[in-house]
């Protein structure tokens, strides 16, 4: 039986003399195919005690990065796997600081330093930044692998120069290097390295090598009873195993998962049983199968073998995987475990029973209010959790929309989400080949601008008016304008105007008008505020007086115009001919 990669770990942290234990730590050995693609990873964060909250920072980053890194697709490097994760933990750390009583003062806000090592195969691979440490342990000395990311001012005075949280871009360290059977990696906070040696360390190891957990006690003891003033945690891993690598291991690392072949019903692939295909596209082919071990039911999405050559499109592809795997929220599509390794490149998630919303829109042309309501407040539960991740969706529409046959409604298309801190994907302009598509973007895509949440916002309010009045609030017109002065002239057309004998209070309506403002600032700034307003009267537009002619119906208030100036003429030559 070929080898597995095994190791031992020991562990132990305290609050010390502090009021809260600010550290976080943790290590994660998974025991499916798994610990071959992905490997050991192990992290630790330090807070910072300047801050009341850094706490919250270091195990967000911790448990961010032992739970995403396993969800980030099996064809990417270990290196790129763990950035885009730190990157995306780090955006939403700044962003929580920004949106808090700290906004003044990063230092007292979500910030914390990293220190994370991934073991794959053969090869660790080291992320770092601040001043909590990794060691190695070479014959009886310590070796150490990070850099302290401090600045000394004075003896006593110092700052940190890079941590997680602290700026929206962030520097990490990273190193990769060989390992061998009985390497021992030791992870610290200052609390332990500061007030014990080096030689007491390796000596304290060394002596329970058999009981590493005993190991850590001791030397964290050890650090309290030599008067550390601060929170203190450390973490001993060695490795006890390698694997051997076979010739199988060695081409795959070499090479990227291939392209799946051309499928078709009752083909046997991977483990599933291709039942029927869905969709096709030039950009990706979409399938109904199941898996021949479970019996479940699945999708199963291949990229487009014509795009092979597009590294952009493959980012994009799986980015996809990724992204579900990270969201848990009833109205997101859910990505389905795979207990085995793939073979090729391909996205498996839950297969859905139902239809979607455009399918739904088409069944019911004229539905209550109460029924779009009850479906626009899922939609938008579903983008609460892109946004509390900083996640933008920035192609929402009825396609991507489903209804299930309980009711429930999910968004399942995630090919233009863009995640704070990564920024494969700036616009999904140029993937709305469609003008079907682009009448659901943001008027601010089009003028070559970043979105943000209330550009989602607007999307799910051109829904919500469309569903209501079976038309775009625009027209056409908004994906033809390039231009701010373009889009000055476009109006919004009341629903009430399309039909006098609408059932949509004009509240409604006005929540809608707001809702689309043209430019973002002037619309609600999340989902939740809109959703609220569509079904509670909103005093600020109930107080409001009937909108003037011009807003309500222009082409009635310039026929009136043209009317007046056209009695006027006649009133004035009759003048002249009577004179």
């Amino acid at each position: 039986m070929a080898s597995r990669l095994t190791v031992s770990v020991g562990q132990a942290s305290d609050k010390g003399v502090k009021a809260v234990n600010q550290d976080f730590f943790g290590t994660r050995i998974p025991e499916d195919h798994l610990l071959e693609s992905k490997g050991i990873a192990i992290a630790l964060a330090d807070g910072i005690s300047s801050s009341d909250v850094s706490q919250i920072a270091s195990a967000a980053a911790v448990r961010g990065f032992l739970d995403d890194y396993y969800c980030t697709s099996e064809a990417w490097s270990v290196k790129k796997s763990a950035l885009q994760v730190l990157l995306a933990s780090n955006s939403w750390l700044y962003a929580q600081s920004r949106q808090s009583q700290y906004r003044s003062d990063m230092n007292r806000g979500y910030v914390c330093t990293f220190s994370g090592l991934i073991v794959k195969s053969a090869t660790a691979h080291l992320f770092h930044a601040g001043d909590s440490r990794i060691y190695r342990i070479q014959g009886n000395t310590l070796e150490q692998l990070t850099t302290d990311h401090r600045y000394y001012i004075s003896e006593d005075k110092s700052y940190l120069t890079r941590a997680m949280g602290m700026g929206q871009q962030l520097d990490l360290d990273y190193q990769s290097f060989a390992l061998n059977s009985g390497d021992t990696f030791i992870f610290a906070t200052d609390g332990i390295y500061e007030f014990v040696s080096h030689s007491f360390v390796t000596d304290t190891v060394k002596a329970l090598s058999e009981d590493l957990n005993a190991a850590a006690q001791q030397i964290l003891t050890t650090a309290l009873d030599n008067g550390s003033d601060d929170n203190l945690t450390i973490q001993i891993v060695r490795i006890d195993q390698l694997p051997a690598a076979s010739n199988e291991d060695i081409y795959q690392q070499l090479t990227e998962l291939p392209f799946p072949p051309e499928l078709n019903p009752r083909d046997e692939f991977d483990g599933y049983r291709i039942e029927r295909k869905i969709h096709s596209s030039p950009r990706s082919h979409v399938y109904v199968a199941s898996d021949n071990e479970t019996g479940q039911k699945v999708i199963l999405k291949t990229p487009s073998g014509e795009l092979r050559e597009n590294a952009a499109y493959l980012e994009r592809f799986l980015m996809e995987e990724w992204i579900a795997r990270r969201i848990d929220s009833a109205h997101v599509l859910k990505p389905v475990k795979n207990n085995r390794r793939p073979n090729f490149l391909y996205v498996v998630t839950e297969f859905i029973e139902g239809i979607t919303l455009d399918q739904w829109m088409r069944d019911n042309p004229e539905p209550s209010l109460q029924a779009v309501r009850e479906i626009i407040e899922q939609v938008a539960r579903g983008l609460r959790a892109f946004h509390r991740l900083e996640m933008l969706h920035q192609d929402l529409k009825p396609d991507n929309i489903m209804i299930d046959s309980t009711g429930t409604v999910k968004i399942i298309d995630f090919g233009s989400t863009r995640v704070a801190g990564i920024m494969e994907i700036d616009t999904p302009i140029e993937r709305l080949e469609l003008l079907g598509t682009a009448q659901y973007a943001a008027p601010e895509y089009f003028l070559g601008h970043s979105g943000s949440v209330p550009s989602d916002v607007f999307s799910l309010a051109v829904i919500t008016y469309q569903m209501l009045s079976g038309r775009l609030p625009y027209g056409l017109d908004i994906a033809r304008t390039h231009t701010a002065k373009a889009q000055n002239r476009l109006r919004y057309t009341p629903i009430h105007h399309l039909d006098e004998e609408t059932p949509v209070p004009r509240w409604v309506d006005e929540t809608l008008r707001k809702a689309l403002e043209l430019e973002p600032h002037k619309r609600y700034q999340d989902a939740d505020e809109f959703v609220f307003d569509l079904s509670h009267p909103n005093k600020t537009f109930l107080s409001q007086k009937k909108p003037p002619l011009i807003e309500r119906n222009p082409v009635q208030f310039w026929q009136g115009i043209s009317l007046v100036l056209a009695i006027a003429v006649i009133l004035l030559l009759y003048r002249d001919l009577t004179s």
